[in-house]
């Protein structure tokens, strides 16, 4: 038995749409880190070989529940004939581009890879990871990376220790839809992880965060604000109180980067006080958020060694 397992947040830092091949799929170049904002799974092995969920997932049928899935394709992958009862505890909003069911589907395949004792190297199970989701080979990677192609060619690349300040407005975005608008930029240039890089070199304890230190910007933006005016209007009311937050992968959550716990701890409660005090006010303009948490960054994934290579 495997329990409280973490599946950690991803943010995207930056998210450009630099083309599109024949089969619809786009060409992306971002870069992922992960944050101390976790779901939490716990694995029980069984002998019978079925594959079962706990508890069932509001809004998520089995059939497309990912960490069903990636069961599935480790035990059909390896001819195991154990099976395993999933439960999952979810912290990770749906719907808000911080890649919580990718998370989950990565966690379950290294955690079964270790409960089951098949031994796949960590490129194996970033193979069976990639069909399951453009995010997922990111989370078995382990360590924040630049990446290209439809998000899977992946570069290490070493981020200034910083905390997150992550919002959710009153939304959740499929992401299916957002790829698919017509007004989607897809034609922007491409840059190179030296660019990226260079971005970096400065002084993140000097740095009050707001984002503005953000390399790039977030392709996907402008569509999810003109389809979701809650997003919208949340990131302007933020920019209106000096946090220029930025949307990670396709929405709703908004981010801003800080320095210290301190600083990032202290946006997260004017917004919490505004949020009580416009409460209580008839009339009130407050955009409705369903999270506001200040969460680290992390330099590499909880269960990067579980992999033993």
């Amino acid at each position: 038995m495997l329990y409280d397992v973490p599946a950690p947040a991803k943010l995207n830092l930056f998210l450009h749409v630099v083309g599109r091949r024949p089969d619809g799929y786009h060409l992306l170049q971002t870069v992922f880190g992960f944050i101390d904002l976790c779901d939490t799974l716990h694995f029980e092995a069984r002998a019978d070989g079925r594959i079962e969920r706990a508890a069932d997932l509001p809004g998520v049928p089995p059939e497309h529940d990912l960490t069903l899935r990636a069961a599935r394709a480790l035990q059909q992958a390896t001819g195991t004939r154990q099976g395993a009862v999933i439960s999952l505890e979810k912290r990770i909003p749906q719907g808000g581009g911080l890649g919580g069911g990718s998370s989950d589907a990565a966690t379950t395949l290294i955690a079964l890879n270790r409960l089951w004792g098949t031994g796949l190297s960590r490129s194996d199970l970033m193979a069976l990871a990639l069909p399951l989701g453009a995010d997922v080979p990111v989370f078995v990677y382990g360590q924040p990376a630049f990446a290209e192609g439809v998000g899977e060619q992946l570069a290490p690349v070493a981020l200034p220790p910083a905390v997150y300040l992550v919002v959710q407005p009153d939304a959740s975005v499929p992401t299916a839809g957002i790829f698919a608008d017509p007004d989607l930029t897809r034609d922007t240039p491409s840059v190179t992880i030296a660019d990226f890089l260079a971005s970096q070199d400065f002084d993140v304890a000097g740095s009050a965060g707001g984002g503005r230190d953000l390399f790039g910007r977030n392709d996907l933006e402008p569509v999810v604000y003109r389809r979701y005016p809650e997003v919208l209007g949340a990131a302007q009311w933020l920019s209106g109180r000096g946090i220029h937050a930025r949307m990670s992968g396709s929405g709703a959550c908004l981010f801003a980067r800080y320095a210290t716990m301190q600083q990032a701890v202290l946006a997260q409660q004017e917004i919490t006080a505004t949020m009580r005090v416009a409460g209580e006010t008839a009339g009130h303009t407050q955009p409705g958020f369903r999270l506001v948490r200040a969460c680290p960054g992390l330099a590499e994934h909880p269960l990067r060694n579980w992999i033993a290579r």
